[in-house]
This record gives C-alpha cells, structure tokens and sequence, in this order.
C-alpha cells in the first residue's frame, strides 16, 4: 500500500469506535503516526507503536489542550487533525430543554472549535496542516427532529469555511464531510438496536444502502492528503445521493 501519509501526524478525536475508529487506522495504515482520542476507555484498544491514545471529553478545553499537545510531545509536531467526536439528538423542538441544547452544543460545535484552535496554532508554529472536521447531511438539508444536532452540524461546516479563509494563506487547509446515514452505535442508548436502525434507512439513499464507517474514512483521507491540495473551505458529501434527491 502506498504510505501516503509516510512522516504525518494525525490526531483524530471519536476514534473509539465507528468512523473515527475507521479513519484513525487507516491513518496508520497508510504511514501517519495517529494521537487517538475518545471520552471513551475503549480507545486503548487503538494502542500501538504508531498509536497513541488518551481520554478526555472533548468538550472541556483542557482535553483539546492536552491532544494537541500529546500529537506535539511524542511525534514532534500535528499535520492532520480530523474532528469526529459527536453527539446526536432526536427531539422535537418543543421537547428540548435548554440543559439539551447546551449538551450537544457543547459537544459537536465547541469540541470542534476548541480542538481547531490548538490545531491550528501547532500547525502555524510548524509546516502548515490540514483540518477535516466531520459534518453532517443535516448542515445542508432538514430533517424533523434534529433541531439542535442540525445547529451544531451546520455551526461545524461554517467554522470549517471560517478557518479556510482566515489560515489558508499560511498553509493550513480546512475542510468538513458531511455523511449521510452511516451505520455505527451512534443511537446507542437512544433506540434498543443502533445499527439496525440507522440500516432501515437505506431506500432514503438512491446508491441503495447506507454508509459504512470505511465509506467515509475513505473520504477523510482523501480530504487529508495531498491529491485534495486545491480543495479548502468544502463541505463534501458523502451521503449514497442523499441530497441529490
């Protein structure tokens, strides 16, 4: 396989399980030295020589403080960092408390920034870098019961543009995925069976099926390396032609 990320340093946050877990290992596969991150314990099954992994909740601006600084600490410097990290919630508008908007919020769209900001200023004392923050269909179409994770996508993929046009000058590019339904265990805890669920969706795709984690790592990687160098400020779709309906 070509190392395509032969000498890069990754840091990729959500990487306990799904599409984080997906993209952080093909990372690694591909050359990229990988800082793994989760609120999850499970990320110490990532471990590795070429893998490093801490805890933290990516809410709070020490967690983002401390990845950035790992990725800097045992690897020298951070290239790549790929937000994925996230939350979801299906209420309708009028169900939702303040403490709920605050919760997701604080996840998906202040998690982003904060860990952005360290990124971006360990990218700015090196080489430059590139920025992959992971959206969500949902920035760019409606759907009921999404009103907060809608916000908080849509808040990501224009923090996404914001970063494009403030760094790209300095050679930090930034851009943001927005997957369709995927299937991973991201209804855990809300419906009984996750993937089954989010399975059930795949006529609302016209490719047929929904997303795999690998589907949309693919894409990461791509937006990571260097056959994206013309591409900043995107918000990519990865969605079976979702939005194309």
């Amino acid at each position: 396989m070509i190392k395509t990320f032969q000498n890069q340093i990754a840091l990729v946050t959500g990487a306990a399980r799904g599409i984080g877990r997906a993209t952080a290992l093909t990372l690694q596969s591909r050359g990229a030295r990988v800082v793994a991150t989760d609120v999850s314990e499970a990320v110490h099954e990532l471990q590795a020589e070429d893998i490093v992994t801490l805890t933290g909740d990516i809410a709070e601006e020490a967690t983002a403080i401390r990845s950035v600084g790992l990725a800097v600490e045992r690897f020298g410097a951070l290239d790549i960092l790929v937000n994925n990290a996230g939350r979801t919630m299906n209420r309708a508008l009028i169900d939702m408390s303040v403490a709920d908007w605050d919760d997701i919020m604080s996840v998906n769209a202040r998690g982003t920034f904060l860990h952005c900001r360290e990124a971006v200023r360990a990218m700015l004392a090196g080489q430059g870098g590139v920025i992959v923050n992971v959206a969500s269909i949902v920035a760019q179409v409606a759907m009921k019961d999404t009103s907060v994770y809608a916000a908080s996508k849509g808040a990501i993929a224009q923090l996404t543009k914001v970063i494009a046009v403030e760094y790209g000058a300095q050679g930090i590019r930034a851009n943001a995925v927005a997957p369709g339904v995927v299937e991973t265990d991201i209804l855990e805890g809300i419906v009984s069976d996750s993937r089954a669920t989010l399975a059930s969706h795949a006529s609302a795709h016209p490719i047929g099926r929904v997303g795999q984690p690998q589907d949309i790592a693919e894409v990461i990687a791509f937006l990571a390396s260097p056959a994206s160098a013309f591409m900043t400020g995107s918000l990519v779709m990865a969605d079976g032609g979702f939005t194309a309906l």
